[in-house]
């Protein structure tokens, strides 16, 4: 007798809605959150090309969140978990994510000529719960372009 196998798509689907519905709901709650503590919302989810890989493959940045801190142009990662048991949102903001986000921010600037406007990398960390009241912190200044710089050797 032959056994059947089959294989349910719609469970990868279910799964990919659950987590895009929880990363959007994180990027909601995040906007109010700074508009709520005096940031002016500029954009969200800005995509841009930023270059090309080590195969030649066109890759692009995306930015979640770019909003006006007074005088200062925040970009900002905003990063949702439904629970911060096994390690915080943070965690996910690497130096990969980092580097695609700073390059991501570069080709902004230049396409706005904000170049010699002053700009800070923030990050949101949104952790919704079981309960109802969603956790949301923001991280100003989370990194900066320091440990990007090409270093040169000094005599």
């Amino acid at each position: 007798m032959a056994e059947i196998l089959s294989l349910d798509i719609q469970d990868n689907h279910s799964l990919e809605s659950k987590t895009s519905f929880v990363g959007r709901r994180g990027e909601e709650l995040a906007a109010v959150f700074l508009e709520q503590n005096g940031f002016r919302l500029i954009a969200s989810n800005f995509k841009v090309p930023i270059g090309r890989n080590r195969k030649g493959v066109q890759i692009s940045g995306e930015i979640d969140l770019i909003a006006l801190d007074e005088n200062i142009v925040c970009f900002i990662e905003v990063k949702t978990r439904v629970s911060d048991f096994y390690a915080s949102p943070l965690s996910a903001i690497d130096l990969k994510k980092q580097r695609q986000i700073i390059r991501t921010a570069r080709v902004y600037r230049k396409i706005f000529n904000l170049r010699t406007f002053p700009f800070r990398y923030d990050a949101v960390a949104v952790i919704l719960g079981s309960q109802n009241q969603p956790s949301v912190n923001l991280y100003k200044n989370f990194w900066n372009e320091d440990k990007f710089r090409k270093k040169f050797w000094e005599d």
